[in-house]
């Protein structure tokens, strides 16, 4: 809630609905379970309610050290495999991200992750990444640097270990230039569009896509913002 270029992005209305409604409408397509990682901060009071009235699981802890609250709530609920989603990319296709899940547990390796991340060729707001508790929790106790603590996942997908294999998810055409994610007013007022008067919210990755090949000047929107560095 405390985004310093957007605040309180993830709960600002469209159509009716905050902006986190759709993320996890579209999260539940792909069948898994859904967990919110949060800050115990005050100001974060509105996203576990949020959590609650949604019937989703909230682990609440550091505001800095998101590596702890993920490996808190793996802990508290047990998990063996962890899906990493930002709460920020409202319009991520949850099959495409059940297919990624499918496609690391046929692997059967505790020590690959596999994302869409690495290798772009989605648009920015598709981004998932998939990994092992074992490898959550060795960056829970080995990675030091306040980024990788922020962050959560560059001690895994720099491969500090030397242990890390990887498989990268990637579109045959790259649309990587686009912007999905809801990072600055820009952001929003795309997304706001799409759902609005496009009907994104129950448009696939492929349809999206297409939509907005369509249509440059929806992508003109928000083609001038650089998204932040690690």
């Amino acid at each position: 809630m405390t985004s310093t270029r957007l605040p309180g992005k993830v709960l600002l209305p469209v159509a009716g609905k905050p902006l986190l409604h759709y993320h996890v409408e579209r999260l539940q397509a792909s069948g898994l379970p859904l967990y919110i990682a949060t800050t115990s901060n005050a100001t974060d009071d509105p996203l576990a309610a949020f959590a609650y009235t949604s019937a989703l699981p909230c682990t609440r802890g550091d505001e800095h050290d998101v590596l702890s609250r993920y490996q808190q709530c793996a802990a508290q609920h047990e998990l063996d495999v962890i899906v990493r989603v930002t709460s920020d990319c409202p319009l991520l296709d949850g099959e495409v991200l059940a297919k990624g899940v499918r496609d690391y547990l046929l692997a059967n390796d505790p020590h690959l992750y596999l994302s869409n991340v690495l290798e772009r060729t989605f648009p920015r707001g598709f981004d998932f990444e998939v990994f092992s508790r074992e490898l959550l929790e060795e960056a829970f106790e080995q990675a030091t640097l306040p980024s990788d603590r922020e962050h959560v996942t560059p001690y895994i997908h720099q491969n500090r270990s030397g242990r890390v294999r990887f498989r990268h998810i990637m579109r045959p055409n790259d649309r990587s230039s686009y912007r999905l994610t809801v990072d600055t007013a820009e952001d929003f007022e795309l997304v706001r569009q799409l759902i609005e008067s496009h009907g994104a919210a129950t448009l696939s990755a492929d349809s999206l896509i297409a939509l907005l090949d369509q249509h440059p000047e929806l992508v003109a929107l928000n083609a001038h913002i650089e998204q932040k560095k690690l």
